[in-house]
């Protein structure tokens, strides 16, 4: 099993997603609402220096993205 990064930033993770077909819908507060209309996806990443990982954990699952991919894409 992969590490997963402690030290990810949320607007690292917007990053990331916008690579794999996301699309910044809005953003409200301290949160980016981000979505993808290939499968219909919307997630809620906090735009916080550094995210908890089960924060970052449930983001990516909701994303359909692995550890791996996230590293290959950092």
């Amino acid at each position: 099993m992969t590490k997963i990064p402690t030290d990810l930033s949320g607007r690292d993770l917007v990053r990331v997603l916008l690579k794999v077909g996301f699309v910044v819908k809005r953003q409200r507060g301290s949160h980016i609402i981000l979505r993808r209309t290939d499968p219909p996806t919307r997630v809620v990443v906090p735009d916080h220096k550094a995210l908890r990982i089960g924060t970052l954990r449930s983001v990516l699952s909701a994303a359909g993205v692995t550890v791996e991919n996230l590293l290959e894409l950092l």
